[in-house]
């Protein structure tokens, strides 16, 4: 009969701790999962925008770059890219996120205003995704001209550079690519972590790059 006991109390004990080990690690499991789901998104979205550029290019006429040449400011610049992307991506104009979306970095620091990545408008697209368009001013012959930006989880959390949000720059050849491919692996590793912005996971993920780092 002790021994009875003895063994149904063991037992128990055992149960509980596999209990506890399932619950340890099943939140990590479920991010990862969920991590990996924004993944696939992202890299299909660039597979896509890489296509929807090159169809771009093909088709763009002298009409359409003199209108952008004739857009002196930024305002002007990105009402033009809009008005190109809009029905490839499905944006809507007529309502845009409400003011309270904002999104943060990676290691949840703010985007402040003034910030090369801070983006003044937010615009509705394909799946309830989210698009932010920016005009930056090229210095340098290889900077972009635009940027754009990707909440795969539109309004729905995390929000956050390297989780749900990625971006490409855009460049006045009509090519693109992903925040962050101009920086040495290292790098790449080290901004693509809960100490990093979380910008050049837009590249990282493209090209392997795990997001469990």
């Amino acid at each position: 009969m002790a021994k009875n006991k003895f063994w149904k109390t063991e037992y128990s004990i055992t149960l509980l701790v596999l209990f506890a080990v399932i619950m340890l690690f099943m939140p990590m499991s479920i991010q990862n999962k969920t991590q990996a789901l924004y993944i696939s998104r992202w890299n299909e979205r660039y597979n896509r925008l890489d296509y929807m550029f090159s169809v771009i290019n093909t088709h763009i006429s002298d009409d359409i770059i003199k209108s952008y040449k004739e857009a002196k400011t930024s305002a002007q610049k990105e009402k033009f890219l809009l008005a190109l992307i809009k029905p490839y991506l499905r944006i809507d104009t007529e309502k845009n996120p409400p003011k309270r979306y904002k999104p943060r970095y990676m290691n949840n620091a703010k985007v402040y205003k003034g910030q090369t990545y801070y983006f003044d408008e937010f615009y509705f697209a394909e799946k309830n995704s989210i698009i932010g368009i920016k005009d930056v001013k090229k210095v340098h012959p290889n900077d972009p001209i635009f940027l754009l930006m990707f909440d795969i989880n539109g309004l729905l959390p995390p929000n956050r550079w390297g989780k749900d949000i990625f971006g490409v720059n855009i460049y006045d050849d009509g090519k693109i690519d992903a925040f962050g491919s101009d920086l040495p692996m290292e790098k790449l590793k080290q901004d693509c972590s809960l100490e990093g912005t979380g910008l050049s996971c837009s590249y990282y993920y493209k090209i392997g790059g795990g997001f469990d780092e």
